[in-house]
């Protein structure tokens, strides 16, 4: 049979399976009692109307059928919530409900089995909960986070000293690219004792293309997500190409590993380790009488620690700075509060001195409204029936939180589509996950982990990138004149990236 045939024939049968799935749903009279939203297509649903930037599609729509709203794609039932009084309701009376994942057909590596080992993807159970603590207790605790303080203030110093013979030969600097390095050889070295890339190599630039491509491809509407019967087929190619991005990623974290496992294999039994880093911590776990997680447990762990780790720092980064250059009277006020503080003393910014930087603060908070980092963030499944305001959120529903709509709601933040920090400088709203307007890192269970360290890189770079640097376009473009507009993926980037040349203040 050919493979046109064969497209054919299990066309025939997603028609038959949805047309079923369907019919049961009238019978039964569950479609009735979901959340309002477009009347579905017969078979595709309203695939169509997702478009390339879903967040901006599924923002409008929910200005029609409003903030609890459903969709039938293709034989998936999608339940998009974007208003802080359904989140609120939602994770408040039935986090737990909703705690599992909808897992996108593309992360079903068959050589790395992320779906089944990764702390993202996992439902909550034991392995979750273990890979959870081990991460919250050995990565991000303020313990661990203190005792590696001089490390990050190293490794701010180093792009410092990068950024300054960028400027002292009028070189543009790619901010997004840059900070990734960055946040890379922070990650590196506390888990492996080594710098994985330089600044301006290409293996720096490699390893931000292929995350930046893994998540495109995770971001990228699937009709294997939307019809399972087509999985086989693949239609789009996307499980293929995510797996030879991830093929590649994990091999450049597996070297290191497989090196370290070698000199601990010739290393006596009663020698002191020479690093004691978090891959020897998480070797002895591994190897101890009683192991608390495997050797796939742990090479998927820092897989997910490095690419979430990096991508979403750099790229709110970027963001934060583009922001800042487009708007000089922003770049001003947090400049002069940086040398209030610090006066002329070059170098990284005091991390212990995050606290009293309000409005720095407030400019990393406002980026993250504008731009959130992960539009929906990873998108939720109801593990049973879930009834909120009067509507039914079915069993193995996904649950879609659009972030990006929230933070554009003119409910709740006058002036949305302007960046305005000032406006977080007289309101007690963070981002730890209880104000439910304002969940960048999610909220609940699921919340990000990782949280306690972005908060400290992002104002380490920020921070230090604009105390000892002031910032012009490439190409004599005006900052009113920027390209601002997003490429959606499963991160939200910028569509183009920001080259700014650096001039020492």
């Amino acid at each position: 049979m050919d493979s046109t045939m064969l497209y054919i024939l299990l066309s025939i049968v997603a028609f038959l399976y949805i047309l079923t799935t369907q019919w049961g749903n009238r019978k039964s009279g569950s479609s009735a009692r979901l959340p309002p939203g477009p009347y579905p297509v017969p078979i595709i649903g309203s695939i169509f109307k997702l478009g390339n930037k879903p967040h901006h599609s599924l923002a409008a729509l929910s200005k029609t059928y409003g903030p609890l709203m459903s969709l039938k794609l293709g034989s998936t039932t999608t339940i998009v919530v974007s208003s802080r009084d359904i989140v609120q309701e939602l994770f408040s009376k039935h986090d737990m409900s909703i705690s599992s994942r909808s897992v996108p057909y593309a992360a079903y590596s068959y050589t790395h089995n992320l779906e089944k080992n990764s702390m993202a993807w996992l439902p909550v159970g034991d392995k979750w909960r273990s890979l959870r603590r081990i991460s919250k207790e050995q990565l991000f605790s303020v313990r661990q986070l203190d005792a590696s303080q001089g490390l990050r203030k190293k490794k701010v110093q180093e792009l410092l000293t990068y950024i300054q013979d960028c400027s002292m030969i009028r070189k543009a600097v790619n901010v997004g690219q840059t900070a990734a390095t960055t946040t890379l050889n922070v990650l590196s070295n506390f888990i492996f004792s080594i710098d994985l890339a330089q600044y301006d190599s290409v293996s720096a630039e490699q390893f931000k293309d292929l995350v930046g491509a893994l998540m495109e491809v995770g971001g990228t509407p699937n009709l294997a997500d939307f019809f399972p019967v087509l999985r086989p087929l693949d239609p789009h190619g996307l499980l293929k190409r995510a797996n030879l991005i991830t093929g590649k990623l994990m091999a450049i974290f597996e070297k290191h590993i497989n090196n370290r496992l070698e000199v601990r294999a010739t290393r006596s039994s009663d020698a002191p380790s020479s690093t004691n880093d978090l891959t020897d911590l998480l070797l002895d776990m591994c190897e101890s009488e009683i192991p608390s997680i495997s050797l796939d447990d742990m090479r998927v762990l820092l897989f997910d620690l490095f690419i979430a780790g990096t991508e979403t720092t750099s790229s709110t980064l970027e963001w934060a700075m583009a922001e800042l250059i487009r708007n000089p009277e922003k770049m001003s006020k947090a400049q002069s509060e940086l040398k209030e503080l610090m006066g002329n003393q070059d170098g990284p910014v005091d991390e212990s001195n995050i606290s009293r930087l309000p409005y720095l603060q407030a400019v990393v908070k406002e980026t993250l409204r504008l731009h959130p980092p992960v539009t929906f963030l990873v998108p939720h499944r109801a593990i049973s029936d879930v009834k909120v305001r009067g509507y039914m959120i079915p069993k193995d529903a996904q649950v879609l939180c659009n972030m990006w709509a929230m933070g554009q709601d003119s409910n709740v933040w006058p002036n949305p589509h302007m960046f305005e920090p000032e406006r977080f400088l007289d309101v007690k709203i963070d981002y730890k996950g209880q104000d439910f307007e304002y969940i960048p890192f999610g909220t609940g269970r699921r919340m990000c982990p990782g949280l306690p360290l972005a908060h400290r890189m992002l104002h380490l770079m920020l921070g230090s990138l604009i105390h000892n640097f002031d910032w012009k376009i490439e190409g004599g473009v005006r900052p009113q004149d920027m390209d601002m507009t997003d490429k959606f993926g499963f991160t939200l980037q910028k569509n183009l990236p920001l080259l700014a040349i650096p001039v020492k203040l």
